[in-house]
């Protein structure tokens, strides 16, 4: 299935006390390139998540973002430092002493000051924190996937759309392509007579110049070769694995038939189906940017 590289995804879960938030977004490139937002007390998940999701996105610029609170707490551990909290009663007595003033410290007056506390987070089991964020990566990046996956489907209506179209004006060279001989004929004729001034006109001559003339302005292996083109494009997007790139190059060759044609058709009204035609390419050309 046709997926766009533009997408977005997330989940927000509780596993194990802890509230856990995954998003995930990406917009197109030619590789899969990754960055990530963690905590830095998680730092060590960023290369797990970046191989996981490298599993499922082939392309794209992504990035992701990931938020764990602990709802219980129990992944801080909160002392009074001790020595601090005593310098801090020691001087406040001794200026005490010194003004005279009253010894009226409090305990709530202390924890204000700051350094009172030293915040350590315990000790947490690594592979149970990753298995928990992977659980809810999981659900983002299906999220993620399913959103990439209808942006997709819309593109390939779109290209199908003028795919179709394409072939109808390859339709139109191939039925035009011989008028253009014949119109040649008719005029190398008509000079010639002028020319000799309605003597004896060797009619093999003209048929042997005209045979020259199609045989250096004939397209019919560039329009065989575009038909052949519409078919494969019309396969790969059939295939459920990412063919970006083998569209990327199969439009190439669109292009480069279509300015065969244009350059040998020596015709005002084929030269305006090539504009079309490559007007067309063009448009599938720039959807081919945003697909995986």
């Amino acid at each position: 299935m046709i997926r766009s590289m533009t997408g977005y995804g997330r989940s927000r879960q509780i596993l194990d006390g802890r509230e856990i938030l995954v998003e995930i977004k990406s917009v197109n490139h030619r590789y899969f390139e990754f960055s990530a937002r963690v905590p830095r007390a998680y730092g060590y998940i960023e290369d797990k998540l970046k191989t996981f999701l490298q599993d499922k996105i082939s392309r794209g610029k992504v990035e992701v973002g990931v938020t764990v609170f602990n709802i219980d707490g129990k992944d801080a551990l909160i002392e009074v430092n001790q020595s601090i909290a005593q310098g801090y009663v020691d001087a406040l007595r001794k200026a005490n002493e010194s003004l005279g003033l009253n010894d009226d410290l409090t305990l709530s007056q202390l924890i204000r000051l700051p350094d009172i506390f030293n915040v350590r987070k315990n000790n947490e089991d690594e592979e149970v924190i990753w298995n928990d964020v992977k659980i809810v990566a999981e659900e983002a990046v299906n999220n993620f996937v399913a959103m990439r996956e209808a942006e997709g489907q819309k593109m390939k209506d779109d290209i199908l759309s003028r795919l179709n179209y394409i072939g109808e004006l390859v339709s139109q060279v191939e039925e035009r392509s011989p008028m253009v001989t014949e119109a040649y004929r008719s005029r190398l004729y008509n000079k010639m007579c002028e020319i000799l001034n309605d003597k004896k006109i060797e009619e093999q001559r003209i048929l042997t110049e005209a045979a020259i003339f199609s045989e250096k302005t004939a397209v019919d292996e560039e329009t065989v070769r575009l038909r052949s083109h519409i078919h494969q494009f019309t396969s790969l997007l059939e295939i459920k694995e990412p063919v970006g790139r083998k569209l990327d190059f199969l439009i190439q060759e669109f292009n480069r038939e279509s300015n065969t044609i244009g350059s040998k058709a020596q015709d005002v009204e084929i030269t305006k189906i090539v504009v079309e035609l490559k007007s067309e390419i063009e448009k599938i050309r720039e959807q081919i940017q945003n697909i995986e």
